[in-house]
């Protein structure tokens, strides 16, 4: 739990996301603000179904993707690496989410957006800050 723990501080911190999705063949990633929940181990974005990662996601598929922060020094980088699942919320689970993510995103009180969850199953947090090429690795399916 000490490794999540840390994961989930340094996450809690940042607020972009980069995701992946794969269909027939096909790879396309794409970025969004998110809101990170602990307890769920789970990013929460808002994103069009026109686009073509919500298209190619259809209501529930397979990601994988990063989090990361810029400095320039080597020594500093820090980020994590998953893979996990997403999905397209729907009603009051919707609803709850968007609440909890606008209060974070204000801004994002003008979107219609649907509210999509990744749940993280792998992390895998790079911080160089503890030492060069230092790595945590957490996994959902350790934690039943």
């Amino acid at each position: 739990m000490e490794t999540l723990a840390a994961i989930s501080r340094w996450l809690a911190k940042q607020h972009v996301v980069t995701w992946c999705v794969h269909q027939e063949g096909e790879l396309w990633c794409a970025n969004a603000f998110y809101l990170y929940d602990p307890e769920r181990v789970a990013f929460y974005l808002l994103s069009e179904d026109k686009t073509r990662h919500a298209q190619m996601s259809g209501p529930q598929a397979p990601v994988a993707g990063t989090v990361n922060g810029q400095p320039k020094n080597v020594a500093l980088i820090r980020g994590v690496q998953f893979k996990g699942e997403i999905r397209r919320l729907e009603e009051e689970e919707s609803d709850a989410m968007r609440k909890r993510y606008t209060r974070r995103f204000p801004v994002a009180l003008a979107l219609s957006a649907p509210v999509w969850e990744i749940r993280l199953d792998e992390l895998k947090f790079t911080d160089n800050t503890l030492g060069f090429g230092k790595k945590l690795h957490w996994l959902r399916a350790e934690q039943a």
